[in-house]
């Protein structure tokens, strides 16, 4: 047999191995690192130029020209270059993924390169080229490159900076230098992509990340991600700095909104008193820390709707611009069409109430007038078990969950009411505490009917506490059935006893004795 023929036989097997690890380790990698596919198609491009060569060597192997050694040479070096990509591809795409060690990209390119630049050497050696002329061709080369190429070369090694100092990560939010935000979503070696919120991505060259001042946020050692942000509002002079605060934070903290940190909680603050002098009205801004950068303005609306909501129920409105002109055709007129409407909306609701069916039609008029607006968003706790408030809930608009607390267990729910309804009605009629969580599953409306209000008419008529008594035993059992899970005997007997109760603390806390 030839020496020809064996180095034929010799490549074919070569080809056949070189395919079946090909395959091996690209089953690996879709296996346990599959977002790093995509590097299998360089170790597929250099076997399908090795496998080119074999054939255009085989196919040359009678040329007694010069091509069949040049052909060989290429053969042979492309050989040798995927078995360099086979070994790197099994590392640092296979093996390293599956013992969860993250490495830097960069660090397995310039692994790879200096591998293939080994391999290149040591080709061209066996080949019977001289070393020495090879590494001075390579310097001049490399020196004309570094003069031309003085940029991109700059770009690479800020590329490499980047990721060997593990100063910015894959998926940290920053700012760049113009005020631009977004996510990094890859570092390369030339240049990182960043993508925004607005469904951008921005290309920036690693020498401009080097050079300028980068904000990464949201990131501090040792604390969860999150970052702060404001919210504005106005409010005018004729309400009191505290009492704009305090109304906002208790609805701020009162239920966690979606992507609001806990700690630190949202605060709001008085910011400045007509600023230059000009504005009519004080500036307040409401601080959060975001947990999920890449919903900011969701969070800020959701925010500004508790805002909006804890504002109207305490009746202070947002400041109007003082040059702000309303006119409306024959004022009176339509002002006094618009109470009546409201008054007649008022009315009708509390007529489809069985807390109220016992009252005649004048009583609820009187209880009509006296009604305070009281709107909450989604996801707010209206009242809390365990607190002591003298009015009642009327629902008119949404729906809201009864859930009760049971010490050293968890808080189940034991209704859900729908519009229209009522509820902290034990509150109004005796005074005692909540017996429940009421939380608001959409927005609501409400209105809100204090003591002082129904105290008039039950003094006047006092038989309506007794018919109310019953009702309010009703429910209250209803509840307390599910605490204790009652039977239907133990109901009736319940029910009884509570009515009475009810009604001596009816008696007591309006003073019909």
């Amino acid at each position: 047999m030839t020496l020809d023929r064996v180095r034929e036989l010799s490549d074919r097997w070569t080809v056949v191995v070189l395919a079946l690890a090909l395959i091996a380790v690209a089953y690996l990698v879709n296996r346990f690192a599959p977002e790093r596919r995509k590097h299998i198609r360089r170790t597929v491009a250099l076997f399908g130029f090795y496998v080119v060569t074999v054939v255009a060597a085989w196919l040359l192997s009678h040329d007694p020209g010069p091509w069949k050694a040049r052909t060989a040479f290429l053969a042979a070096l492309f050989e040798a270059f995927t078995g360099v990509s086979l070994v790197g591809l099994f590392i640092f795409d296979a093996l390293l993924p599956r013992l969860r060690i993250q490495l830097a990209s960069i660090i397995s390119d310039i692994s790879i390169g200096l591998a293939y630049i080994a391999t290149s050497i040591a080709v061209a050696s066996a080949a019977g080229w001289s070393l020495g002329s090879v590494i001075a061709t390579s310097a001049v080369v490399s020196g004309i490159l570094a003069i031309s190429l003085q940029a991109t070369l700059g770009n690479i090694l800020g590329g490499v900076a980047l990721q060997l100092d593990g100063s910015i990560h894959v998926g940290d939010w920053i700012q760049l230098e113009n005020g631009r935000q977004g996510r990094v979503r890859e570092i390369r070696w030339r240049h990182t992509l960043v993508e925004t919120r607005d469904w951008a991505t921005i290309v920036v060259p690693n020498s401009s990340l080097l050079a300028g001042n980068i904000m990464i946020l949201g990131k501090r050692e040792g604390q969860p991600l999150q970052y702060r942000m404001w919210v504005n509002f106005h409010v005018d002079f004729r309400y009191a700095p505290q009492r704009v605060v305090r109304v906002v934070e208790d609805a701020l903290r009162s239920a966690p909104i979606p992507n609001v940190a806990g700690e630190p909680r949202p605060n709001c603050i008085c910011m400045d008193f007509a600023r230059d002098g000009k504005d009519s009205f004080a500036l307040y801004s409401v601080r959060y820390f975001l947990t999920d950068l890449a919903v900011d303005d969701p969070t800020s609306s959701a925010v500004r709707e508790r805002i909006y909501a804890a504002l109207k129920r305490a009746d202070i409105p947002l400041a109007r611009p003082v040059q702000s002109v309303f006119v409306t055709h024959e004022d009176d007129e339509y002002a006094q069409r618009r109470n009546e409407r409201h008054r007649l909306e008022r009315i009708g609701t509390l007529k489809r109430l069985e807390l109220f069916s016992s009252l005649t039609d004048e009583e609820r008029e009187v209880l009509a007038e006296r009604l305070i607006e009281a709107p909450f968003v989604a996801g707010e706790t209206i009242t809390r078990q365990g607190a002591i408030a003298h009015w009642l809930y009327i629902l008119t608009n949404g729906q809201v969950e009864i859930r009760t607390r049971i010490e050293s267990g968890p808080t189940r729910t034991v209704a859900r009411l729908v519009a229209p309804s009522f509820f902290g009605e034990m509150g109004l009629m005796t005074g005692e505490q909540r017996a429940a969580d009421v939380v608001a599953v959409t927005d609501v409306e409400c209105f809100r009917l204090d003591k002082e209000s129904f105290e008039k008419i039950v003094q006047e008529r006092p038989e309506i506490a007794k018919e109310m008594s019953a009702m309010l035993a009703r429910r209250r059992v209803e509840l307390l059935a599910v605490r204790e899970h009652m039977g239907a005997a133990d109901k009736r007997n319940r029910e009884s006893l509570e009515q009475e109760q009810i009604l001596a603390r009816i008696r007591d806390f309006f003073g019909l004795r």
